[in-house]
């Protein structure tokens, strides 16, 4: 009897120290993700910020192009340079 009494704690112990673990690492797959997340609209945001650059860098030739300082060759190169 007494045999069984402690089978039956080592068991409620084992059980509850898996349920533990389980957890710490259901957490640690949470929070990994949560980082790449992160991390991907990080650059999703940097390369919109760079898109936007290039756009306005674009804009402002057109703007010296329709103004008459650039002429369409300069026009031309200028952007193949911007936009490689």
């Amino acid at each position: 009897m007494l045999t069984n009494i402690i089978y039956f704690a080592v068991f409620v112990i084992l059980v509850f120290v898996l349920s533990i673990a389980v957890k710490a690492i259901t957490r640690g797959v949470e929070a990994k993700q949560i980082i790449k997340d992160e991390k991907s609209l990080d650059l999703d945001s940097e390369k919109s910020i760079q898109n936007l650059e290039v756009v306005d860098q674009i804009k402002e030739l057109k703007n010296l192009h329709e103004k008459g300082v650039l002429n369409d060759d300069e026009f031309r190169k200028a952007k193949e340079k911007i936009l490689k």
